[in-house]
């Protein structure tokens, strides 16, 4: 299974909205209707999620041909499948049985979970569910 997540790196010279609508000129899609763009600039990088089912292999060797993705020296990738997430700002007095709980509900998009770690100091717990499908 491929994942529905494509990771930009490099994006200092593209601000968020002009990577809104370059993902936006290359997939044909709608931004917020059909991927979301999470920007994380401490790294500079970008993570959009395509919430329309589309071939994320063949974007990817889209957008590194395209020429403004060049000109931005931007390179693009898949980002991997995983199990696990980190949940931050949890509250010190929550119980690992109710993050499992939490993290379980359909509703919140989840899906077994096979551990959790939490860090009540840190206000943060890992989650890991059996299968990637689950960190949604």
């Amino acid at each position: 299974e491929t994942s529905p997540s494509v990771v930009f790196e490099n994006i200092q010279e593209c601000s968020s909205k002009c990577l809104h609508l370059l993902l936006e000129n290359i997939s044909g899609l709608a931004a917020d209707e059909d991927f979301t763009v999470e920007v994380i600039p401490e790294i500079n990088v970008a993570v959009a999620t395509f919430t329309k089912s589309i071939d994320t292999e063949e974007f990817v060797k889209k957008c590194s041909q395209n020429k403004r993705v060049k000109k931005f020296k931007m390179t693009v990738r898949l980002l991997e499948l995983t199990r696990s997430i980190k949940a931050e700002n949890v509250p010190a007095s929550v119980s690992t049985d109710y993050i499992t709980v939490h993290f379980e509900s359909v509703r919140n998009g989840g899906g077994t979970v096979s551990d959790v770690q939490f860090f009540p100091e840190e206000n943060l717990a890992i989650i890991t569910f059996s299968d990637h499908k689950g960190n949604t």
